[in-house]
Parts: C-alpha cells; structure tokens; sequence
C-alpha cells in the first residue's frame, strides 16, 4: 500500500534526523538546527500516529485469524468485538495520517509585516482601514503576539490612508497568511444625514518578515535617499533629515519610512520592509509556478480579489472563498476570529491534501 510506503520512507528519515539532533556540532548552524529542530517535531508528530497505524493494522490480522481459527465461542465473540473497533479506527487513523503528511510550511512561523490601505470609499474607507487595524491589534492581544507600527499616513476624519503594522510572536504567518486580498465593508458611515448604505473597500497584505540571509540584495539595485519627514505635525517634521527612502531599481519598489525621530531607526525599518516586499514577490512567483500545476488552495491570491465582506446592517462576515459567515460582527471587529482563520486553514488543508490524495493511493 503506498501509504505504508510513504511511511516507512518517513520513519528511516526520522532516524536520520533523531541522530542529527544529537551531534552536537548541530548548534554551529543556527538555520540548519532550526530547521532541523522543526522537521524533527513535525517527524515525531508522525511516527506516532504510524506507531499507532501499525498496531491497529496487526490487530485486525491477529482478529480476523482469532475469528477463523478459534473454537471457544467467547473468544471469537470477543475477537469480533475487538475487529469491529479496530476496524472503524483504522480510516479514522488514515485520515489523521494523510493530513499529518503534508509538511509544515516553513513560512507559518514566520513574523509578518501587515499593511493595510484605503481603496475605494474615500473617508469611510480610511475609517474602516482603522478599524481593520484595531481588529488586527485585539486578535493580537489575544494570542499574546507583539506589535508594533512602523509607518501610519492619518486622515482628516481620523483614520488611516495606509497603516503598517509588524506583527511578531508564534506561527503568526500561519495564521493570517489568507487575510490578503480586498475586504468590502458595507455600513451606514457616521457622517451619512440620510443614513444610506454605502460600500466601501481596502486592501491587506500580509508580507512573511524575511532575514537578510533569506533574500539576496545587491547594494548597487538599492539607491537610499534622506529627507526632511513630511505630514501633519510632529516635531522632527521639516526640522531634520530623519526620513528615509529606499528605491529597489530592478523591481522599483519604493519604501519610505519616517516614522521614528531617528534617520538610523527608520532606514532599519526601511529595510525589514523593502526585505519582506521582496520576499514576498519572490514567494508569488514560485505560487504562481505552482498553480499552473495545482489548483489554488484558497483563492488565487491575486490582492485584487475580493475576500471577505463586513456587512454592518446584517450583523455578518462573509468569506467569499469559502462561503463561511460568521455573525457577532462587533465581537468579530473585536478580534475574534478564530472560527474565521481556523475555517480558511482547514479549507487550504483539504484541497492541498485533494491535490495530493493520489501520491498516497487515495482516490
């Protein structure tokens, strides 16, 4: 069967990586430990649903020869009982199996750099462009994650044109990876007299924070400006050179940070940005060569995809992509929305392990 194959391949490997844990010349490498570390975890998760398999598999044998070869009629009864359980575990067990076997990504635990921006709407956009900002900050709040601004362009009425926020903490990639795309809000605005709905929409992307090992940036493609920072107010506006631009000539990605009072502490910020924004188009380029192969997992991840609805009067969220709406909007906006984000990972799950159901002699 090639599911037992598939496992067996797998468990020489994790003997393989059980001895490289314990070299202790592994440390010395602080990416191949980590990444060793992490494919020794996921490894052990599966060993111990095959160690499982196994038992269950020798005891539906060891049953069915009990019930074939035994005279006592108690013993057959009870080996009866016995193939009865074993039998309705062992799918059970595959299923669990053939989820486990698809490989963490190793982007999950990746920390992430999380923009969102006005659309269309004018106003009421920039509005909701906070409050999808304040969302993101309670779901944050809620999972103990660390956050931090690092660019924010406010608007008259007091919302946001464009908001960048670094998210820090545990497998937060893997956990907002589908929140990219267009969101639509739908809502009488606070400044409506005649109380007409209107519709409005932003943008979010969710960018893997890349290391510098991780992408190649040759000095000569970066050309680096400095500034007197613009906007409204502030006491370093127009009195010093703090603010920091970075223009990227083979891709011309620009990235402006001057945020911080600080020229050095912006070019940092500058370059985690223009780091993770290339990063990620490199990361696109290799989906795109995977979906002319595979069918998407969730969407096509095209940022111009409209993903989700937030419609006020309702009192409903809605995912497009999965046709999932959950109510309790205001407890949503609130930062609850696991049910959201568990319903999207599970969905990626089963359509990568439909593409993959095949390779494990599914159908």
């Amino acid at each position: 069967m090639d599911l037992l194959k598939k496992l067996e391949s797998l468990s020489e490997r994790f003997k393989e990586v059980d001895a490289l844990v314990l070299d202790p010349n592994l440390v010395k490498d602080p990416k191949k430990y980590k990444d060793t570390m992490r494919e020794h975890g996921y490894l052990s998760e599966l060993m111990s649903l095959y160690d499982e398999y196994k038992k269950v598999l020798k005891g539906i044998k060891d049953a069915t020869e009990m019930i074939t070869n035994e005279d006592d009629h108690d013993m057959k009864e009870m080996a009866r009982e016995e193939l009865k359980e074993l039998e309705a575990r062992q799918p059970q067990l595959e299923e669990q199996i053939k989820v486990k076997l698809i490989p963490p990504d190793p982007l999950d635990e990746k920390n992430i750099i999380l923009e969102i921006r006005s659309a269309a709407g004018g106003d009421e956009a920039s509005l909701f462009v906070r409050d999808m900002w304040e969302m993101y900050c309670h779901l944050c709040d809620r999972k103990g994650w660390k956050y931090e601004t690092m660019e924010a362009q406010e608007t008259e009425v007091g919302g946001f044109n464009k908001i960048v926020t670094n998210i820090s903490g545990k497998f937060v990639y893997g956990t907002l990876r589908w929140e990219s795309g267009v969101h639509r809000v739908q809502r009488v605005p606070a400044t409506e007299s005649q109380g007409r709905l209107q519709t409005s929409t932003v943008t979010v992307a969710v960018l893997p924070e890349a290391e510098e090992t991780e992408i190649d940036i040759k000095p000569g493609d970066v050309r680096v400006d400095v500034m007197r920072a613009g906007g409204p107010g502030g006491q370093c506006v127009n009195t010093t050179d703090s603010a920091v631009r970075l223009t990227h000539i083979p891709t011309g990605i620009v990235v402006i940070q001057q945020d911080e009072k600080s020229q050095i502490k912006n070019k940092a910020k500058a370059w985690m940005v223009l780091r993770a924004r290339l990063f990620d188009l490199e990361q696109s380029k290799k989906d795109a060569e995977r979906a002319s192969t595979r069918k998407a997992m969730v969407g096509n991840g095209d940022r111009s995809e409209k993903i989700r609805t937030y419609n006020y009067p309702q009192d409903r969220v809605t995912d497009h992509r999965i046709n999932f709406s959950q109510h309790n909007l205001p407890a949503f906006m609130m930062g609850d929305m696991d049910d959201m984000l568990d319903a999207l990972n599970v969905y990626a799950k089963e359509e990568q392990l439909k593409a993959d159901v095949t390779e494990l002699g599914g159908n």
